[in-house]
């Protein structure tokens, strides 16, 4: 049994879909999942890329992703990488691909000059809390993520001074 992680690359973009999907499906939020290959194939192969994604492969079989972004840290005036989504087919879990991934990132941050590497989990997900425990993360809880989302950004986009 081998695991090979390596970037993805623009032919990938079906299975990074349907990647996303899956997540999307495992966190009940499918409703609001409407990624589409030409919307992915431009934010990430695109003249300006937004993000990265790392393909964790068990026996040739596409069994996982990582896709994350570069953040900034003003007080360390250093930058960091910000884990959008880290997920395994549920028939893969159990053989160390998430981890894997979670330390590819790391040795990824640190050869990029970064000073953290930071995500965010739904509350109600108690088995990936534990999984990033055990691994040394610990929440943030005097932080609260707020959000601004479709037509209260095109609102707030188009205020008047």
């Amino acid at each position: 049994m081998t695991l090979v992680l390596r970037a993805a690359v623009r032919d990938d973009v079906p299975v990074i879909r349907e990647l996303i999907e899956g997540l999307a499906e495992y966190e009940r939020l499918r409703h609001e999942c409407v990624a589409t290959d030409e919307a992915l194939l431009t934010s990430l192969f695109g003249e300006r890329p937004f993000a990265e994604v790392v393909l964790a492969l068990w026996n040739d079989e596409v069994a996982g992703f990582a896709l994350f972004f570069h953040n900034f840290s003003t007080f360390l005036a250093r930058p960091g990488i910000y884990l959008e989504d880290l997920f395994v087919r549920p028939e893969q879990r159990g053989r160390g691909i998430g981890k894997a991934l979670l330390k590819h990132l790391a040795a990824l941050a640190v050869a990029r000059g970064c000073g953290r590497l930071e995500w965010s989990v739904l509350d109600w997900n108690v088995d990936a809390i534990g999984f990033y425990q055990s691994l040394g993360a610990r929440p943030q809880d005097e932080w609260t993520v707020y959000r601004v989302t479709g037509e209260a950004l095109e609102q707030l986009a188009q205020a008047k001074e």
